[in-house]
């Protein structure tokens, strides 16, 4: 029993979004991105760049391409959602740094096999789930060691 993806059961909306100058800027400042981003910090990059999109409307936008399975969101370490265009259309999960915020897609059959396992036992169909993993990078738990002891 295979367990989709949100994303794979629900109809992709997204041509039928109107295309606006703002839903482009959007669009394109995630594509130059290679992290997940909250929306603060995307409407701070697109004011950069000289893009003229609200801070309400880049959250409009975002919660619509995330809904129709444009970019995949996710809380970070304190609770706030954040954004990433995939390479990946099917399926997976992330692994987060924390400290710098790099992104790593991962496969999970196992994790597949266990949600699969899970829902067949309680009699559950259309299970979809996430995954959301936080830790250290390499390159940040090298800085890190050189830190004194957080507690």
């Amino acid at each position: 029993m295979s367990v989709p993806s949100a994303q794979s059961r629900s109809p992709r909306r997204g041509s039928e979004q109107r295309m606006t100058r703002q839903r482009l800027a959007v669009g394109n400042a995630l594509d130059s991105l290679d992290d997940f981003v909250s929306t603060q910090e995307l409407y701070r990059l697109l004011h950069e760049r000289g893009d003229s999109v609200s801070l309400a409307t880049t959250y409009r936008i975002l919660q619509s391409m995330a809904e129709d399975g444009q970019v995949d969101v996710l809380r970070s370490g304190d609770g706030e959602a954040v954004y990433r265009r995939c390479a990946v259309e099917h399926h997976h999960h992330h692994l987060l740094c924390r400290s710098c915020g790099k992104t790593v897609e991962i496969e999970a059959p196992a994790v597949e096999r266990w949600a699969a396992r899970v829902a067949e036992e309680h009699g559950f169909t259309e299970v979809a789930h996430t995954v959301e993993m936080f830790g250290l990078c390499p390159d940040c738990s090298i800085k890190d060691l050189g830190a004194p002891l957080r507690r």
